[in-house]
């Protein structure tokens, strides 16, 4: 069995216009370079254009990875942050357009960081960072990230995370819970839409598999919350005298 063949098909796949997901020459080569077959125990499942499940967490299919890093546009020596590590098929591809050392990934589950951090080691990218955190918090001793990709749903990118960004920086997340739509916000907050998506919610610690407590639901209304204060200006707040 080719691998190297296979994984030409793969991505010659999403670029035909039966597909048409892949148009940007730079990830089209990143794929190509990326050894899929080092993330997935299966050769031939691991060029197929579909996603699998692995110690409870989703490996997305090669079309959704393109359309993340179309969106998230980085260019070499950009300082990425993936939040979500996965089994750092992503992190892989994208060491392969800004450099090993410029790509840094958190997930919340040790499990899945030990396995990102050996995938990763066995394809040939030891240099890209996989650390074990809360993905709500980002990586604050590496930041500012020129670019910032979040690979689960959140009605809000976490303040922290936009606090993260360089100047001039992006940040792609699929936005909403229900129904969901892929949007890169710049530093500025301007956003741009890239199509419909479906991925599981931003866990943060308590949430993730096999912890007591996954109230999310609490988290999100008391981040609603603290922005709303936060918002409050003039006749709403308490303390003005307009005597």
């Amino acid at each position: 069995m080719d691998r190297a063949a296979l994984r030409e098909d793969m991505v010659d796949s999403l670029e035909h216009e039966s597909k048409a997901v892949l148009e940007d020459d730079a990830v089209g080569v990143a794929m190509r370079e990326t050894p899929r077959h080092e993330f997935l125990a299966d050769d031939r499942q691991a060029y197929a254009d579909r996603e699998h499940e692995r110690l409870g967490t989703r490996v997305l299919s090669p079309s959704v990875v393109a359309r993340l890093l179309q969106a998230l546009t980085p260019r070499p020596g950009d300082a990425v942050l993936v939040v979500g590590a996965g089994v750092g098929y992503t992190a892989a591809v994208l060491a392969e357009l800004v450099g090993e050392t410029n790509v840094h990934a958190v997930d919340i589950a040790r499990p899945i960081v030990y396995e990102a951090r050996e995938n990763l080691a066995r394809a040939g990218y030891e240099g890209v960072l996989v650390d074990c955190r809360d993905g709500a918090r980002g990586l604050p001793e590496y930041a500012p990230f020129d670019r910032i990709l979040l690979e689960a749903a959140a009605v809000e990118p976490p303040r922290t995370l936009r606090e993260q960004l360089a100047p001039g920086g992006r940040l792609v997340f699929p936005c909403g819970s229900r129904r969901q739509r892929l949007l890169a916000i710049e530093d500025d907050g301007s956003r741009e839409e890239h199509g419909v998506v479906a991925f599981d919610p931003l866990l943060v610690e308590g949430e993730q598999s096999g912890a007591i407590e996954r109230d999310r639901t609490a988290r999100e209304d008391l981040e609603f919350a603290r922005r709303r204060a936060e918002s409050r200006r003039g006749w709403e707040q308490d303390w003005i005298e307009w005597d």
